[in-house]
């Protein structure tokens, strides 16, 4: 099993003090955050992209190509690339280049995206917002397998033996479809043989289950061997502490944080107690014991070999937040290791087409002189 710690960036103030931090610094604690994530041993961080309030993860491909120069060995993820806001060509330009900074870290999750304020922002509508990611897919992964391409685009002009540059340095590249509700994304997953990436953070674990089964009916539909099918998930919140009662103590305020939030925005809470969260959601806090179960009862029913955790400390202190990473490493990364697989297709960078490139063409790492 495999763990990667996501960011969506969240810049919002301290529900209980109001104090919030400022931008600059915001930015400051993700990239010590990937930098903790690396050192801890964990395989990838991910950074969102949402183009509204309270997030300020407009520019994952900035974000990503910082953090490429900050670490060495962390695969570095998209969580989630908003297709159907973007211009796929743009959008490919960005990321083969990220791609050849990071020698190949690269993972992307696509997603059509959440949120009216982001759709009106791009003059996208909630009927077309499906089409355009698929489209966006289809272009992107078609620019990034043959660089020269004609395709009779709908959302944005058309393409005729349309050149695009650079050429990426892992081909191909591995997409993940990240899908919440919606079986359009999971249908799209399966149709192309890429693995799927659940959100499961905001219900109980049926509605996900239930995709992810759907997802591999789908797979094998479309004649794919239905042992490479690959599966992530992702957990609604993180606290470990040695003892179940220190982890309820702690999370606690975190909890009272997120109800007020929702109760701000007129939103009934799905789980209304801390209890009844850490019972019913996919929220890992407790002891190590505690979280290796948990993980267990949701891989009995997903079979997946990816988690991802929250990378921010979202209302706990910098210590209790780094603390609780490091038991993670320590005591409950290991184990899970041991118990469950890897992904079935592999976690490096994909295979290079040499036969696609000139000569002068092949990647090779970076190197600095002088």
């Amino acid at each position: 099993m495999k763990f990667i710690a996501i960011s969506l960036i969240v810049h919002a103030a301290d529900p209980f003090t109001g104090a919030q931090k400022s931008t600059h610094e915001r930015f400051r604690e993700v990239v010590a955050n990937a930098v903790l994530a690396e050192e801890l041993g964990f395989d990838g961080f991910g950074v969102g992209e949402r183009h509204e309030r309270p997030f300020i993860s407009s520019s994952p491909t900035v974000v990503l190509s910082h953090l490429a120069a900050r670490t060495e060995r962390i695969r570095l993820f998209t969580a989630v690339t908003t297709l159907s806001l973007l211009d796929p060509v743009r959008a490919y330009e960005d990321y083969a280049t990220l791609d050849h900074l990071s020698e190949g870290r690269l993972e992307l999750i696509i997603g059509k995206g959440n949120g009216a304020a982001q759709r009106d922002l791009f003059q996208v509508t909630p009927e077309d917002q499906w089409d355009r990611n698929a489209e966006s897919y289809e272009v992107f992964r078609r620019l990034w397998g043959e660089n020269r391409i004609t395709y009779e685009t709908r959302f944005r002009p058309p393409l005729v033996e349309a050149e695009v540059w650079p050429r990426p340095y892992q081909r191909p590249i591995r997409i993940w479809h990240g899908s919440a509700t919606s079986r359009a994304s999971v249908d799209l997953a399966a149709r192309y043989g890429d693995p799927l990436f659940s959100a499961n953070v905001t219900h109980p674990i049926d509605p996900y289950a239930e995709l992810i089964d759907h997802y591999r009916e789908r797979w094998r539909h479309y004649g794919h061997d239905p042992a490479l099918a690959t599966v992530g998930a992702g957990t609604a919140g993180f606290y470990a502490a040695r003892t179940s009662q220190e982890a309820l103590e702690a999370y606690r305020p975190v909890f009272a944080g997120y109800l007020a939030f929702q109760a701000r925005l007129g939103v009934a809470p799905v789980f209304g107690t801390l209890e009844d969260f850490v019972e019913r959601s996919s929220a890992l806090i407790g002891s190590p014991q505690q979280v290796i179960d948990k993980v267990g009862r949701y891989h009995e029913r997903f079979g997946h070999s990816v988690v991802h955790l929250n990378a921010d400390a979202g209302g706990l202190t910098d210590a209790e937040h780094r603390a609780s990473l490091e038991l993670f490493g320590s005591d409950i990364a290991p184990v899970l290791r041991a118990q469950y697989p890897d992904p079935p297709l592999g976690w490096g960078p994909g295979p290079l087409l040499e036969d696609h490139l000139d000569p002068d063409d092949v990647p090779a790492p970076f190197t600095v002189t002088g």
